[in-house]
């Protein structure tokens, strides 16, 4: 049976009269560790409900955080006048069927990324937003990281000149452990995986640092390949889902970029990516493990000097910063989504760019099956087809 409670004291409910826009958070993982503290540090936003499949969960979650709606049902979150906005950040082989019916129900939706499990099912939700005037927004935030922003910037501005090469390493030691438990990380089919985890980010940095990719070639490999499931006393069972990532891409413009992922490297070097031009160089990185937001620095040399460090201005820096420093550019998200809300149009990194991604995902696992060079097709042509 479906159940709607309320979690707060007050028996007459909240006044959801004119103010800020009412948020259901869907997925209470990383919902509560960074979804939740966002939403109710932005001032346009009050989280107003939360879901969990157990309706007991639901109730201990909202109560927790006082929030003052419950329910075990997406169909009740539909429902609700209240909710006008949900983030969604469950397990990537829910989003498609949550996210459908909310954009359905007229629902303003930001959706965590990997944006589903094709590009097929990306781009139905990215119709269904269209045609419902729904507006939408991807959790893609090193866009709005202080360092990442001074970055492009300065890409803009013409600092390297005519690029000759694009390195990227994301080499992490999160699933290094081979005792970590398995689940739906281990599993392709459910989305798992690293390409899935930072494979994502990366596809969409590059469009917006770069521009788009003409083609790829992917292979992907599985370290760990088993994990131990607690919920199986223990045994082990098969992982499918890759954990290092190497791709080669050829933007548009002819750029060639070199990519390794993986999340199995114990003293990986962290998060960098180089860009050689043939006026100067742009280096940004950071080595810090256990947080992949804080920790960034920026480093440029005209051709033919040393590196040095180059410095973000205030202007960019975040206002407030938080101990996980995920919060912050989530904030940054979540404003660039209420101003999309308020001008009634998506403002990237919206769904459209949450389908590039999975597109580029898609293609990826492609070119590893064929072992072959994939085109990848206009992003507005490929949205055009039926």
């Amino acid at each position: 049976m479906t159940n709607l409670s309320t979690a707060s004291s007050d028996p007459t409910g909240p006044n959801y009269g004119p103010g800020p826009i009412g948020v259901a958070i869907v997925g209470t993982g990383f919902g509560q560790k960074v979804h939740i503290p966002g939403l109710k540090e932005y001032p346009q936003t009050e989280a107003i409900a939360v879901y969990h499949r157990d309706i007991d969960q639901a109730e201990a979650i909202a109560a927790t955080h006082h929030i003052p709606l419950a329910t075990d049902a997406i169909a009740d979150l539909a429902k609700m006048p209240e909710v006008q906005a949900v983030s969604l950040s469950t397990p990537p082989f829910l989003h498609y069927e949550m996210a459908k019916p909310l954009l359905e129900a007229g629902k303003h939706l930001l959706l965590e990324k990997p944006t589903t499990l094709s590009a097929s099912e990306a781009k139905e939700l990215y119709r269904i937003a269209n045609a419902n005037s729904v507006v939408t927004a991807m959790d893609f935030e090193f866009r709005f990281v202080p360092a990442w922003q001074r970055f492009k910037e300065l890409l803009d501005d013409g600092y390297c000149g005519q690029n000759r090469l694009i390195k990227i390493d994301w080499l992490v030691s999160s699933r290094a452990d081979a005792s970590r438990p398995w689940n739906w990380y281990s599993q392709k089919q459910q989305g798992g995986g690293a390409l899935g985890a930072i494979g994502s980010h990366c596809f969409d940095y590059i469009s917006w640092l770069f521009g788009p990719v003409k083609r790829l070639c992917a292979s992907l490999s599985t370290a760990v390949t088993e994990r131990p499931d607690p919920k199986a006393g223990g045994q082990l069972k098969p992982v499918d889902a890759d954990d290092t990532c190497l791709l080669m891409l050829e933007l548009t413009d002819g750029t060639p970029i070199q990519v390794s992922l993986s999340s199995a490297t114990y003293q990986g070097r962290g998060h960098w990516v180089e860009v050689y031009g043939d006026r100067g160089t742009l280096v940004l990185g950071s080595d810090n493990q256990k947080d992949y937001v804080h920790g960034f620095k920026l480093w440029g040399a005209p051709a033919g000097e040393s590196l040095s460090e180059l410095t973000i201005p205030n202007r960019l820096e975040f206002s407030k910063t938080y101990p996980d420093g995920r919060i912050a550019p989530f904030i940054r998200v979540v404003d660039n989504w209420v101003r999309g809300i308020e001008a009634r149009r998506a403002i990237a990194p919206s769904l459209r760019e949450g389908v590039y991604s999975q597109l580029l995902m898609d293609l990826t696992h492609e070119s590893h099956e064929t072992g072959t060079w994939v085109t990848v097709p206009n992003l507005d042509h490929y949205l055009a087809r039926s």
